[in-house]
């Protein structure tokens, strides 16, 4: 009958309420003092800053603003016998300490921004006694930062609470009883016999409840115990579940905050495994842990503890839960090389699973990347957030665009902070896409980014539902377990080819653009230096720089964390990490300074009036010019070698290149412009054909509307015509065999500077560019519709390159309205391309015939002055002829991002010639990406790739005699011999694969 069951729900929910107020009784306040500082302090300096004596409504900072916490009482003489609590409540993110100033237990204000539907974010009681004999003295000291989990302030930075209270245990677990089991009424049929039960009970149950008392909770629960007793049975779908405590390393908070947070959330999770025998928990990033070692030695010790005892997982091979779309495959490489490492090094265990629930998407190059790495799993839940197309499975084989295959699991419930409610246990079964196939799923309980993970509440609810009749049942354990246990099976689990592309977020592409630029600087530096001082130290006996580049990588992999460079973190995250960057570059840039010195002093100029050293860090041999004292030569350098010239007999012939404001030309092209500054024509000469669509134009500096904020811009962005920039000045100049038109734009209160360049003998076309951006809430684009039909662009990714489409033929393509690429995006047919190349952009958008890059955004979320400033970068124009392999796309885009460095020498004799190469290959399908030390021996690592998707055999020549050779994983581990005679060295490859060989030298 309705209205009994009404009257029945109505009496239940209503002594839900009451018992949940009835389990603390509030008896006295405390006494608060607080010494406030801007930056945190340690314990030992804990009363260096501005002294408060504080009362509940008493402020005590603004946003991000510390304070040392001293909380003094005496506990009532009736507590005798009773549990007693703290409650603490200081409208901000507190630890508890020891005596010592080691943590003990986080704390977080109940007022945190959190989706409440997934929990209560407050965590406020810090145990004190029990039982208490009354009269006991209570000084609690807690570290405080003046920001909530999500980096918000609450209350103007008051103190909310500072209370001794009663805790009643047994109608604390009344509480917890009538909640699982009125949620788990609430998921079934309510015409169901198991329904109808559990309302009795809890109907029954609230009959009891009158004056709140142990002694009506203890026979309320009697009631119930039987309903929590009745067992699920036989099941076709088991649920495996861990803690979690999700901590972006950086977000709308900074990093030093993070840290902070890593400390509460950990010694909060460690003060629970003691209470909670069954409780397993998990975390990832050895950045964070690096972070607990460092700062608070005594909870990293009680982590290892725990790890030995089988109680806490180590998850995620990577340094740090990393973007995957804008790093190189090199970056992509040390975040599993220096994750794994370090987790074997410190834990002795061997991650095998990669762990990005929130990162935006996920490059096809991975998989390959994970199997070289010996990590056979996958797990996230982002592409839970697409917003036109579902993806189809949870448990799926992910192969990569080599063929490489590993087990993914996408987490059916869709969240990583589950409130390990009845409800999620539902949602899970209901979910999973993949039921029939597979009978397990993962579940990740617990509230992140500083809300503590797990609570009592989480535990509680898991405790009741281990197997409970109405759910699936559920197990605390491992994610290795659970992939462990799954895997068997894994030849029936549908699979996903190539990039599992998330349909949302596609502002990370271009956001906070001066960071994505630093990044690709820092990846080129590394690589420059490394090459270098491993060649210094083979040839000349150098010493490597082992532990700075390690330092200087572990800081760059840092910033690629998927909050950081994608560019959807607060102001101060980013003024940080570029200050950072550019230290970083600088010790770099010494470090590869000192490799060059110590090669350039043994070479021999001694035959040279005015010698100078022309360096190509690249693996083919080029041709080019370079500029020396403002005269121009054309220089010869083999691969990854050096070519000594004399400056004072400079070959200075080459072929006329013209400039005018209205046309730039060399032998190759003729580049027209309008007098808007656009492009009305790039004539390929030497094909006899135009490359640019017949009456259209290109590189027309385009503003749009952008409402969107650091993650998204709306997608339909262009249904409003864009303005433009206009105009204001142009100045054509020739110097040498580089003819150039200068060109400067305005667009309200920003200029753009752009040096538009031809080279004699080549035919790429230059745009250099300096934006000083100032707008707000704008989008700039620019374009080139190019003379080529196709149904695809091909887009470089890591290591390799994918098709996407030009067109909008199925919900799929429709969804790609922007695509990450990395140095290049090319449109060919058979005969002829066009490429797009760049030194730091990500976001294209390929539609029809036209390439469009996106320049620059300006949201105002979370970054008020997101991009707001001054910005270098190049994208250049390489029209080819044939497909993006016959025209060489791939080396061009190496060229414009790796030029040749030139070092000015004194004349010396020297034991080595003047024109040498350490490294070669002849296979035009290679690249080698990295030469660097081997990580643990004097071997000389040479990773490369197949660029194009073709097979075949090639050949390595060392410019060293070579004792043996192999081919090793990404860990530089599991040799195998590969055919070498003399220095030369023989190996077979597929498309798209990474090779590593280790070499090692007579």
């Amino acid at each position: 009958m309705p209205y009994d069951i009404r009257s029945q729900q109505q009496a239940i929910r209503g002594m839900m309420r009451a018992v949940e107020a009835a389990v603390y009784k509030p008896l006295t306040g405390l006494t608060v003092e607080a010494w406030a500082t801007k930056e945190p302090v340690s314990y030992a300096d804990r009363q260096t800053g501005r002294h408060l004596s504080l009362k509940p409504g008493d402020k005590w900072g603004d946003l991000f603003d510390c304070a040392w916490f001293h909380f003094t009482g005496t506990v009532p003489e009736e507590c005798a016998g009773q549990q007693v609590v703290l409650l603490i409540d200081v409208n901000g993110e507190a630890c508890v300490v020891d005596s010592a100033g080691n943590p003990v237990q986080g704390l977080t204000n109940v007022n945190s921004v959190f989706d409440t539907s997934l929990g209560k974010p407050g965590k406020r009681v810090v145990l004190f006694a029990a039982p208490a004999k009354g009269g006991e003295k209570v000084s609690i000291w807690a570290d405080a930062g003046c920001n909530d989990l999500l980096g918000e302030i609450h209350e103007n930075g008051t103190l909310k609470e500072a209370l001794i209270a009663i805790k009643y245990p047994t109608m604390s677990q009344l509480f917890y009883d009538i909640e699982v089991l009125n949620e788990l009424l609430g998921q079934l049929p309510q015409d169901s016999a198991r329904a109808c039960s559990i309302r009795t009970a809890l109907y029954d149950a609230s009959h009891i409840m009158r004056d709140y008392t142990e002694d009506e909770a203890k026979e309320a629960r009697a009631i119930l115990a039987p309903e929590l007793a009745k067992k699920g049975g036989d099941s076709s779908l088991t649920i495996s579940a861990i803690g979690h405590a999700h901590i972006d390393l950086a977000w709308l908070w900074p990093i030093r905050e993070t840290i902070r947070k890593g400390a509460r959330t950990f010694s909060t999770t460690l003060s629970f495994m003691d209470r909670y025998p069954d409780y397993v928990f998990g975390a990832s990033q050895p950045q964070l842990y690096q972070w607990m070692k460092d700062n608070y030695p005594s909870v990293y010790e009680q982590i290892k503890a725990k790890v030995a005892e089988g109680r806490w997982e180590v998850q995620g091979a990577m340094w740090v839960e990393a973007d995957t779309n804008v790093p190189s495959g090199e970056s992509l490489v040390r975040q599993l090389l220096y994750g794994k490492r370090f987790f074997r090094k410190e834990f002795g265990i061997d991650v095998k699973s990669l762990w990005l629930p929130d990162v935006f998407g996920y490059s096809g190059a991975l998989p390959q990347l994970l199997k070289q790495a010996d990590v056979d799993y996958f797990m996230t839940q982002k592409l839970s957030w697409n917003v036109v197309n579902r993806h189809p499975h949870h448990t799926f084989r992910w192969r990569g665009i080599d063929g490489s295959e590993v087990l993914a699991h996408m987490i059916p419930e869709e969240t990583y902070n589950s409130p390990a409610a009845p409800r999620s246990l539902v949602k899970s079964e209901k979910n999973f896409s993949d039921k029939g196939t597979s009978d397990a799923c993962l579940m990740l309980f617990g509230i992140g980014d500083g809300g503590g993970g797990p609570g009592e509440e989480h535990l509680e609810r898991l405790a009741r539902e281990k197997d409970l009749a109405g759910l699936p049942p559920l197990k605390q354990e491992f994610s290795a377990d659970f992939f462990e246990k799954i895997a068997p099976k894994t030849s029936s689990y549908p699979v996903w080819s190539g990039e599992l592309y998330l349909e949302k977020h596609q502002g990370t592409y271009t956001s906070q653009g001066r960071n994505k630029r630093w990044n690709r600087r820092m990846e080129l530096a590394l690589r420059d230096c490394e090459w270098l001082n491993t060649w210094a130290h083979q040839s000349v006996d150098a010493k490597y720089p082992a532990a700075d580049l390690e330092k200087l990588w572990k800081e760059t992999l840092l910033y690629q964390f998927h909050d950081i460079l994608p560019g959807s973190s607060i102001t101060r995250v980013y003024e940080e990490s570029r200050a950072r960057y550019k230290e970083m570059f600088k010790q770099t840039e010494s470090l590869v300074k000192n490799a060059g010195e110590s090669l350039l002093a043994k070479i021999d100029t001694s035959a040279m009036k005015q010698p100078a050293v022309v360096l190509n860090a690249l693996s083919w041999e080029r041709d080019g010019f370079v500029q020396v004292d403002k005269k121009w030569a054309y220089v010869h350098v083999p691969s990854f070698g050096y070519t000594a010239i004399d400056t004072a007999k400079l070959d200075t012939d080459y072929k006329p290149v013209t400039a005018a404001s209205e046309k730039l030309e060399n032998d190759k092209l003729c580049v027209k412009f309008n007098a808007d500054g656009s492009i009305s024509s790039v004539w390929d000469k030497e094909l006899n054909r135009e490359a640019l669509a017949a009456g259209e134009v290109a590189n027309k500096l385009a503003v749009y509307e952008d409402n969107g904020d650091g993650w998204d811009f709306p997608l339909d962005y262009d249904k409003k015509a864009p303005a433009y920039f206009k105009l204001e000045s142009s100045k054509a100049a020739v110097d040498g065999p580089k003819a150039t038109v200068e060109q400067v734009y305005k667009f309200n209160d920003s200029t753009f500077t752009q040096e538009i360049s031809l080279v004699a003998g080549s035919r790429r076309i230059d745009f250099t560019t300096n934006v000083d951006w100032r707008e707000t809430h704008k989008m700039l684009r620019t374009s080139f519709p190019v003379a080529v039909k196709s149904d695809y662009a091909t887009c470089e990714v890591q290591f390799g390159n994918i098709k996407r489409p030009t067109h909008r033929n199925t919900s799929w393509d429709q969804a790609k309205v922007e695509v990450c690429a990395q140095k290049w995006v090319d449109i060919s047919d058979r005969g002829y391309g066009v490429a797009v190349l760049n030194t730091g952009k990500y976001g294209y958008k390929t539609l029809g015939n036209t390439i469009d890059i996106n320049l620059l955004r300006s949201a105002t979320y979370p970054d008020p002055v997101t991009d707001k400033g001054q910005h270098e970068f190049t994208y250049s124009l390489f029209p080819h002829t044939g497909d993006h392999v016959e025209g060489c796309v791939v080396k061009e885009a190496y060229e414009l991002n790796v030029p040749m460095r030139l070092s000015s020498v004194d004349s010396h004799p020297g034991t080595l010639p003047e024109m040498a190469s350490f490294c070669s290959v002849d296979s035009p399908h290679i690249i080698v990406e990295t030469i660097k030390k081997a990580e643990d021996s004097d071997a000389v690592i040479v990773r490369l790739y197949e660029a194009h998707g073709a097979s075949g055999s090639a050949k390595v020549t060392m410019g060293f005699p070579v004792k043996s050779a192999s081919k090793v994983n990404l860990l530089e581990e599991s040799p195998e011999k590969v055919k070498n005679e003399g220095n030369v060295i023989q190996f077979a490859f597929q498309p798209f694969e990474v090779i590593t060989l280790a070499v090692e030298a007579k």
